[in-house]
C-alpha cells in the first residue's frame, strides 16, 4: 500500500520536535503492526485549496503507479479561512474553497480510495474556531455526497484544545508539539474508515 497525504502545515507536522507530526506517527503505528506501507507526506506550509487543487494529481501520479495499491488522504481548510488583510478577508472565500474541495475530492475518490480529515478548530480565537467548525460541517456534507469518509475533528479539538493551545503558545502560536500530534494520530488510527484499510 502507498498513501499520499495532502494538505497544509498541520499535515506536514510543523512544530513537532520529533519531526513526525500526526502523519508520521499514524503510519509508524501501522508499519509496527505489520503493514507493508509506504507513505508520502505532501503537506506544505500555508497551502490553501487553490494550491492543493493545482498540485495534487501530478504529485500523486508520480508516487502511485498503476500497479500499486494507492490511497489518498486530504486535510485542508484552515489556511483558506485565514485573514488575508486587516479587514479579515479570507485568503480563499468559503464558496471558492468548497468548490475546490469538490473538484479535488470528486476526482480523487473516482481514482482510488480516499479519506478526508477535517480542519482543526484550535486557534486562540473563539470566533475563528466557530468559523472553522461551520466550514467543517459543510465539508462533512460535501464528503457525504461524494461518499468520501470524513473524520470530523471538531469533537477531537474540543477534547485536546487546552493541550494544543499550551503547546502552540510555547512555539509559534499556531502549531502544536508532540503530545497534540500524537493524540491526533491515535484518534485517526482508531477511526473506522482508516482501520478498514488495514483490517477490512
Amino acid at each position: 500500500m502507498r498513501i499520499c497525504f495532502f494538505g497544509d502545515s498541520f499535515v506536514n507536522g510543523v512544530g513537532d520536535d520529533a519531526g513526525l507530526g500526526w502523519v508520521g506517527r499514524l503510519c509508524s503505528a501501522e508499519r509496527l503492526g505489520g503493514a507493508n506501507l509506504t507513505f508520502y507526506n505532501l503537506g506544505i506550509r500555508r497551502d490553501t485549496t487553490d494550491d492543493i487543487l493545482r498540485r495534487w494529481r501530478v504529485e500523486a501520479d508520480a508516487r502511485l503507479p498503476v500497479d500499486s495499491d494507492g490511497r489518498l488522504v486530504f486535510s485542508f481548510g484552515v489556511n483558506d479561512l485565514a485573514p488575508a488583510d486587516e479587514l479579515g478577508t479570507p485568503r480563499v472565500t468559503e464558496g471558492a474553497s468548497l468548490q475546490n474541495a469538490h473538484a479535488i475530492l470528486a476526482e480523487a475518490s473516482a481514482w482510488c480510495p480516499t479519506l478526508m480529515v477535517g480542519p482543526l478548530p484550535v486557534t486562540s480565537s473563539r470566533p475563528r474556531n466557530a468559523q472553522i467548525s461551520r466550514y467543517s460541517d459543510q465539508l462533512k456534507d460535501l464528503c457525504g455526497r461524494l461518499s468520501v469518509p470524513y473524520f470530523d475533528t471538531t469533537p477531537f479539538a474540543a477534547k485536546v484544545h487546552g493541550t494544543w493551545r499550551k503547546e502552540a503558545d510555547a512555539g509559534d502560536g499556531i502549531h502544536p508539539n508532540t503530545e497534540s500530534y500524537a493524540a491526533l494520530a491515535l484518534a485517526v488510527h482508531n477511526w473506522g474508515p482508516w482501520r478498514h484499510w488495514f483490517e477490512g
